[in-house]
C-alpha cells in the first residue's frame, strides 16, 4: 500500500515564508543593515562525534553543542567524515539535573531505502553533503542521484526539539520509499556512579529502551550520585516520529519503521515531522505530550515562529546602531547571542525561573551564579527582555528573609549559586548550590539595564526593595569596624569552619577566585596577610565574616549601587531615598578618594585594616589587579586620577598586552598568564575597563582596546568558542568553553564601544575634576554607616568559630578532570536604514534569492 499523507505536501512556500519574514521586520528596525539570520551561517562550529568520555583535561566538552528555548538537553551537527551519524543530528548531550553527558552518538538515524531495488541509500555517498548551523537551527543536505534530502533540527519548547525531514524526488518517475530510523544509547556515564567494597568503580546509569505507539522511550533508574550524575524513575527522553510505525528494542538500540511505503511523485518533495523531548517529571512528560501532538500536526507552524523569533532577537540587538563595524565584528556579537540562548536553562527543581548558566560545556557550570546572572541579564535585555528578567529573578527568587529557616541573620543577601538540587541545609542532595558566600554587589546594575531596554517599571517597583535589603546586608554582615566601607568575607556555614576556608569563600565572594590580593600571606615583610574577623550584631551574636582589607573594587560597586538606588527612588518618587543614597555616596566616593589611590603608581588598590580600623596599610606591594580601575567604572574618581589609571591600562608593560586588560598586571609580582584570576583576560574586567575609560573622555584608547580584545581573542574571529578567559600574552583561549558572561561582555562591547559611544554606567552621580586628596587625620573623616534598622532572628543560630588548625585547602581553580574522584568538591567560587532593507525585500521578491544566500 502506497502512502500519501495530506500533511505531506509539496513545498512551495519557503521562499514566500522568508520574504514575509523579511517584511514583517522592516518597519521597527530600519536603522538595520544584514541582519537576516540567513547571514551568519556556522559563526560557531557545532560539529561533534559525540562518545561517552565527552570532555577534555578541564571537564569541558570536546566540542560545542547547540541548545535553545530553555531545554535541558542539546545537539550538534555531525562532524565531517563520521559517517555513522550522517542522518541524524548527533547527541543528544542531556543534562543529568546538574551534569552534562552524552545520551548517545545519535538517537535518531533515518535509513532510506528504494522500494523497487531494495537498495539501502548511502549518505555518505551523496555527490554534495552541507552540514550547516544558523543562528537557531542546525541543518543537514544531502544531494544524491535520485533525491535530495534535508533535515532541520530545532526546539520548539523548553523541553522539545523539532526535526523537519525532506524528500525531493529528483526522477521524472514516482519515487517509492520504505522509511525507518534507529538509535542507541550509550548508558554509561563519563563519571563514578558509585564504588563497591572492593573498590571496583561503576559507571552504569541503569537506563533501558521502551517502544511506544509512536517510537521509541529511553527510561532512566533512580541515581543521586552528588558529583557525578542525578536522574530519577521519572526523568524520561522520548522520540516521536508522525505516522503509523512499528519499533523493536534491542539492548541499548532501536528501530523504528513507518508501517506504510512512501510515494513521492516526480519534482515533488514528501515531509515528515518527528519530535525528541527530555523531561524529568511525569507531570513534565505529560504536559509535554500535549504539546507533542501539535508539534507534529503544524510543525511547519514551528519552524516560521522559530525563524522569526530569531530574526527578532537579530533585530533588536542590532537596532539604534550608530556606526557600521568590521562585518567580523558583527559575526562574534551573534555568537555571543548564540552561546547566551545556548546556556539558557528554564524552570526546573529548585530553579523557579528562566534563567542563564555560565556553560553548558562545563560539567560544573550548569547552575546560576549571583554575579554571572547580573551580566547575562544586562546583555540578554538587548533581545529578550523577558529572560534577562527572569534570570535576575531566579537568584531573588533566593533572596533570604527575615524568618529563614537556616539563615535568618543573612536577610537581604543573594547567596552564590543555585542549582537543580538544594544543598543538605536546605533538605536537598545537591553539592553545587552554594551559601557560603554572596557576590559582587552588581545586582542594582543589571536591573537597572534591563529596565533601561525594556521600559518596565512593574519590574522596576518588583525589584527596588529587594535591591535596598540586599545593598543593606552589606552595611549590616560586611562592614567589621562599622565605618561605613565593607569587605568581602564569608556567611556564617558549616564549611566556613576555618580561617582558611572563610579566606576562601571570601575570596569567592568576590568572584576573583584565586586573585593575588586574597593570597593568605600577603607580600612582602611588612604585609601581615589575609585575615578573618568575626561580625556581630548589636546582640552578640556572629552574623558572618570579614577579611582584614577593604577592597576598592568592592566599595566601588557600592558607590555606583547606590547610584542606580537614586535613578530608581527618581522614577519611583522615592525624594527621600535618593537623598539619602547621595549623601551616602559622597561618604564613600571621599573615603575611596582619600584612602585607597596611590598617586606615585597612579592607580587604586584594596586597604589593609586592623580589627577596629584604626590602622591601616594601602596594598600596593600586592601589585596591580583589575579591581584598581573599577572606581573609574563607578565614576567614584577624579578626572586627574584617572588620567593616571588610563596611563597604567594603555602600558604594554602592565594592562596593554597582546591581549589587553589581565586581571594581574604584567608588571604584578605574581602575574601568570594561564592562571585564572592571577593573569588571565576575564572578559567582564575587560568591559568594566573600557567602559571605565569612556566614562573619562578616552575614547580613542576604549575603540583600540576593543578591537585588541575581538582581534587577538582565539577562535573569536571565526567559527571558534567564546572562552571563560584568555591569555593575555598569546591570545590563547583558557579553560572552559561557550562562556556566558564573556559573551555577554563581547556584545556590549561590539553594541557600546565598536558601534557607538556607549556604557552600562550609573549617571546619577556626577565626576569630580578635582585632584585634591587630603588624607584623613582620624576616623572623623571616616564616611557614615547607612541607617539600617537591625531585625533580630527569630531562628537561634549555632554559630562555628573561627578555627584556626590546618585545614586541607580545596582548590582554588575548578578541578582538573577527575572522573574517578566522586569524593572530591568543586570549586564553587565562578563561577561570573529602512531604504537599503526595502531593496533587499524587493530583490528577494525580483530574484528569489536574496535570503537564501550563503556566506563565503
Amino acid at each position: 500500500m502506497q502512502f500519501n499523507l495530506k500533511r505531506k505536501v509539496l513545498i512551495t512556500t519557503a521562499l514566500t515564508t522568508t520574504l514575509l519574514t523579511g517584511f514583517c521586520n522592516l518597519n521597527a528596525y530600519g536603522s538595520v543593515k544584514n541582519t537576516s539570520v540567513n547571514d551568519f551561517r556556522n559563526v560557531l562550529n557545532v560539529q561533534g562525534n559525540p562518545q561517552v568520555n565527552l570532555n577534555d583535561s578541564y571537564s569541558t566538552n570536546v566540542s560545542n553543542p547547540f541548545s535553545d528555548m530553555g531545554a535541558w538537553h542539546a545537539y550538534y551537527l555531525p562532524e565531517k567524515g563520521a559517517t555513522n551519524l550522517y542522518g541524524g543530528f548527533a547527541g543528544p548531550l542531556i543534562v543529568g539535573e546538574e551534569y552534562p553527558i552524552n545520551l548517545s552518538d545519535t538517537i535518531s538515524k533515518i535509513v532510506i531505502k528504494n522500494e523497487e531495488t531494495n537498495e539501502v541509500y548511502d549518505l555518505s555517498k551523496a555527490k554534495n553533503i552541507m552540514f550547516d548551523f544558523y543562528p537557531g537551527k542546525l541543518v543537514q543536505t544531502y544531494e544524491l542521484n535520485d533525491f535530495n534530502l534535508k533535515l532541520e533540527l530545532i526546539f520548539a519548547t523548553n523541553r522539545s526539539a523539532l526535526i523537519k525531514t525532506e524528500i525531493e524526488n529528483k526522477k521524472n518517475t514516482d519515487l517509492n520509499l520504505n522509511l525507518e530510523w534507529s538509535g542507541n544509547i550509550f548508558n554509561k556515564s563519563p563519571y563514578t556512579i558509585s564504588v563497591n567494597d572492593n573498590g571496583e568503580k561503576n559507571y552504569d546509569l541503569g537506563q533501558t529502551l521502551e517502544a511506544t505507539k509512536n517510537g521509541v522511550q529511553v527510561n532512566f533508574s533512580n541515581i543521586r550520585s552528588t558529583w557525578s550524575f542525578f536522574s530519577t524513575d521519572q526523568t524520561k527522553f522520548n522520540v516521536e516520529y508522525d505516522g503509523n510505525t512499528s519499533t523493536s528494542i534491542n539492548g541499548n538500540s532501536y528501530v523504528t519503521k513507518l508501517d506504510n511505503i512512501v510515494n513521492i511523485k516526480p519534482q515533488n518533495t514528501f515531509k515528515t515531522f518527528s519530535t525528541q523531548s527530555y523531561t524529568f517529571t511525569t507531570e513534565e512528560f505529560n504536559n509535554e505530550q500535549v504539546k507533542i501532538n501539535d508539534l507534529l500536526e503544524n510543525g511547519d507552524t514551528y519552524f516560521n515562529d522559530n525563524t522569526n523569533r530569531w530574526q527578532n532577537y537579530l533585530n533588536k540587538a542590532f537596532s539604534n546602531i550608530e556606526k557600521d563595524s568590521d562585518p567580523h565584528y558583527k559575526d562574534a556579537a551573534v555568537k555571543s547571542i548564540i552561546t547566551l540562548t545556548t546556556n539558557w536553562r528554564s524552570a526546573a527543581g529548585a530553579i523557579k525561573h528562566d534563567g542563564i548558566v555560565p556553560s553548558l560545556s562545563y560539567k560544573w557550570f550548569v547552575g546560576m551564579w549571583a554575579w554571572d546572572s547580573w551580566k547575562q541579564a544586562v546583555a540578554t535585555a538587548n533581545f529578550d527582555g523577558e529572560l534577562a528578567k527572569n534570570n535576575i529573578r531566579a537568584l531573588f527568587d533566593y533572596q533570604i528573609k527575615g524568618d529563614d529557616s537556616v539563615r535568618p541573620y543573612d536577610k537581604g543577601t543573594i547567596i552564590d549559586a543555585i542549582f537543580y538540587n538544594k544543598d543538605e541545609q536546605r533538605g536537598g542532595e545537591g553539592g553545587n548550590w552554594n551559601e557560603r558566600n554572596s557576590k559582587p554587589p552588581l545586582a542594582a546594575w543589571a536591573v537597572w539595564n534591563v529596565y533601561k531596554e525594556t521600559n518596565d517599571i512593574e519590574f522596576l517597583k518588583e525589584m527596588y526593595p529587594k535591591l535596598v535589603d540586599y545593598h543593606n546586608w552589606w552595611y549590616t554582615n560586611r562592614d567589621h569596624d562599622k565605618n561605613g566601607i565593607a569587605e568581602y568575607g564569608g556567611m556564617v556555614h558549616p564549611a566556613n569552619n576555618s580561617e582558611d576556608e572563610i579566606i576562601l569563600a571570601a575570596a569567592w565572594e568576590s568572584g576573583m577566585d584565586n586573585a593575588t590580593r586574597f593570597d593568605k600571606e600577603g607580600f612582602g615583610s611588612d604585609d601581615v596577610g589575609v585575615h578573618v574577623f568575626e561580625n556581630k550584631d548589636n546582640n552578640g551574636n556572629t552574623v558572618g565574616y570579614s577579611i582584614n582589607q577593604e577592597s576598592v573594587d568592592l566599595n566601588s560597586y557600592l558607590y555606583a549601587e547606590k547610584g542606580f538606588l537614586k535613578s530608581m527612588a527618581d522614577i519611583l518618587g522615592k525624594t527621600e531615598e535618593s537623598q539619602k543614597y547621595e549623601v551616602e555616596a559622597k561618604n564613600v566616593g571621599e573615603y575611596i578618594r582619600n584612602n585607597m589611590f596611590d598617586k606615585e603608581t597612579g592607580f587604586f588598590y584594596d586597604l589593609q585594616i586592623n580589627e577596629d580600623g584604626s590602622e591601616k596599610k594601602l596594598l600596593v606591594n600586592r601589585g596591580k589587579g583589575t579591581e584598581g580601575w573599577m572606581p573609574l567604572w563607578a565614576k567614584v574618581a577624579t578626572q586627574d586620577e584617572a588620567e593616571l589609571v588610563k596611563e597604567n591600562m594603555m602600558d604594554p608593560n602592565k594592562f596593554n598586552t597582546y591581549m589587553p586588560l589581565p586581571t594581574a598586571s604584567k608588571d604584578n609580582p605574581k602575574f601568570n598568564p594561564n592562571k585564572y584570576w592571577r593573569g588571565p583576560v576575564w572578559m567582564d574586567q575587560a568591559l568594566y575597563g573600557i567602559e571605565s575609560l569612556q566614562n573619562y573622555g578616552f575614547k580613542n584608547e576604549a575603540e583600540t582596546l576593543t578591537k585588541k580584545l575581538f582581534d587577538n581573542a582565539e577562535g573569536l574571529i571565526g567559527d571558534g568558542p567564546i572562552r571563560e578567559n584568555y591569555n593575555p600574552e598569546t591570545g590563547q583561549g583558557l579553560h572552559t568553553k561557550n562562556f556566558s558572561w564573556s559573551a555577554s561582555a563581547y556584545y556590549l562591547l561590539y553594541k557600546n564601544v565598536l558601534t557607538s559611544n556607549n556604557t552600562t554606567c550609573q549617571e546619577s552621580l556626577p565626576i569630580l575634576e578635582s585632584d585634591n586628596i587630603t588624607p584623613p587625620e582620624d576616623d572623623s573623616q571616616n564616611p557614615v554607616p547607612p541607617a539600617i534598622e537591625e531585625e533580630k532572628p527569630e531562628t537561634d543560630n549555632t554559630i562555628p568559630p573561627v578555627n584556626d588548625s590546618p585545614e586541607q585547602e580545596k582548590p582554588v581553580e575548578k578541578p582538573e578532570e577527575n572522573n574517578d574522584n566522586i569524593s572530591s568538591l568543586p570549586n564553587t567560587g565562578n563561577m561570573f536604514g529602512n531604504n537599503s532593507l526595502l531593496i533587499g525585500a524587493f530583490s528577494m521578491l525580483g530574484a528569489g534569492i536574496y535570503f537564501l544566500k550563503k556566506r563565503n
